[in-house]
């Protein structure tokens, strides 16, 4: 993603002529707990016009819907694997903007191919063709089992395209039946978005509950429990089942490759699809290019987003032609959803990513940071687990884990939970290096004292 320029030292704000904004909220302190040479520095401008943190937090609270916990920093710029807030300090990112910048930030081929097009077409709606959403698609499909691809512009929104799909397949395959199959099956810990389908098969009650009644007609069954499933799934009633290879906000759990070949073999005999959700697992971080690649097990539809256009919005969903055969015209849509701006730049990702020495890389230093974790964070009594493959990767804890990420944050690490709050979740670019790894693990290691503090309070 491309640095973000601050040019004033102010913020625009929008035109109140009843009242104006008197930001007066204090400036909360930073302190690092950690005996690291990245201890949080006081505020202080990082040079002449910059814009600082407290103004922008205290704006935002009074103009934007407040949907988001926020972490209290402000990022400016980024490059690299090393982002900057607003007073200069530097951050080692191991968030990825949650699994999005692959590339890290401001990769000097993304940027190209988003300059270029921008300066030649950016957006033309579907109603026309356009080159790079068709050379996207090509290669999508060259590179899957996919036989075609709709496009979306987030993976909510392919996950809802992939209900659909699900349901008119039904239609299409049973044009006589009374009632074609419409229900179905997601899985404990799961995440599939947050629009009205998505959020209905989100498995996380405190998703759904305010926004009851969700679509109605989907079943959790417990992740990775044969037994508990293979009654769920039923010919004439299952539609499909959604499931993530690898869960990433649930907590980093992976599938079997039994369970994923059970479902297989179970949707084959009940008529029903598979939908591999690799929005977050997918496009090489797990050192794959596809995660259900390492199972050796294949979907109807696989459902992607998060690094496809790294950091633009964008998301896919893609199908076998059986699947596709029951799609017609007007079947769906979306007005933004494949424009050249951001095939463009998904180009630039794809044809990085999918590189064998690259997702070799990816697979090298997965293993290696595994390792290191373990050496330096394994024997700690508040470490369950460290799980996961690739550069996705979890670190189960026996207490909430945000104390720590907030030890870690004022050391210049950023990191993500997951679960229920007690994973912390490790997803940096796919191209960080050994080097961060270490200083990431470092740090890590140096904070977790911070548990037994907040522990005995």
């Amino acid at each position: 993603m491309t640095s973000l320029q601050i040019f004033s030292n102010t913020i625009f704000q929008p035109l109140n002529l009843r009242r104006q904004l008197s930001p007066n909220l204090g400036q909360r302190q930073v302190t690092a707990c950690l005996s690291l040479d990245a201890e949080a520095q006081p505020f202080t401008a990082s040079k002449p016009g910059s814009v600082k943190s407290k103004e922008v937090i205290e704006t935002e609270a009074k103009v934007v819907v407040g949907t988001y916990a926020r972490t209290p920093v402000v990022l400016a710029s980024g490059k690299g694997c090393k982002l900057f807030d607003t007073e200069g300090r530097e951050y080692l990112d191991l968030s990825s903007g949650i699994a999005v910048n692959a590339l890290g930030h401001g990769d000097e081929d993304w940027l190209k191919a988003v300059v270029e097009q921008a300066n030649t077409l950016t957006h033309v709606s579907n109603v026309y063709y356009s080159i790079p959403q068709v050379e996207l698609a090509k290669q999508l499909v060259g590179s899957s089992f996919a036989d075609r691809v709709f496009f979306t512009n987030s993976g909510t929104e392919a996950n809802e395209a992939a209900i659909k799909f699900a349901r008119k397949f039904q239609r299409h395959n049973h044009p006589d039946a009374k009632e074609p199959a419409t229900n179905f099956i997601s899985f404990t810990n799961s995440f599939h978005g947050r629009t009205m389908g998505a959020l209905a098969l989100t498995s996380k009650e405190h998703y759904r509950s305010p926004f009851e009644p969700v679509m109605p007609g989907v079943t959790f069954a417990e992740y990775g429990n044969i037994e508990a499933t293979r009654e769920l799934i039923q010919p004439g009633k299952t539609a499909a089942v959604f499931v993530e290879p690898i869960q990433g906000e649930g907590g980093i759990y992976s599938a079997t490759k039994e369970f994923l070949q059970f479902l297989r073999t179970a949707c084959d005999e009940a008529g029903a699809l598979l939908v591999f959700d690799e929005v977050q697992c997918g496009l090489g971080r797990t050192g794959y290019l596809w995660a259900h690649e390492a199972f050796g097990v294949f979907p109807d539809i696989m459902t992607l987003a998060k690094p496809l256009a790294g950091g633009l919005p964008i998301g896919a969903a893609l199908v076998t032609e059986r699947v596709a055969s029951a799609i017609a015209f007007g079947d769906h849509g979306s007005t933004f959803a494949g424009a050249p701006l951001v095939c463009n730049a998904a180009l630039a990702v794809l044809n990085k990513i999918s590189n064998s020495s690259f997702l070799n890389s990816v697979s090298t230093k997965g293993l290696y940071f595994k390792h290191i974790l373990n050496q330096k964070l394994g024997g700690n009594p508040h470490v369950r687990e460290i799980r996961g493959f690739g550069l996705i990767l979890g670190v189960e804890l026996d207490v909430p884990a945000s104390p720590l990420v907030d030890a870690c944050r004022n050391a210049g690490l950023l990191l993500l939970t997951a679960g229920k709050g007690n994973v912390v979740r490790l997803v940096p670019p796919l191209i960080i290096s050994e080097q961060e790894l270490d200083q990431a693990a470092e740090i890590l290691c140096q904070a977790l004292p911070v548990l037994d503090e907040k522990n005995s309070n």
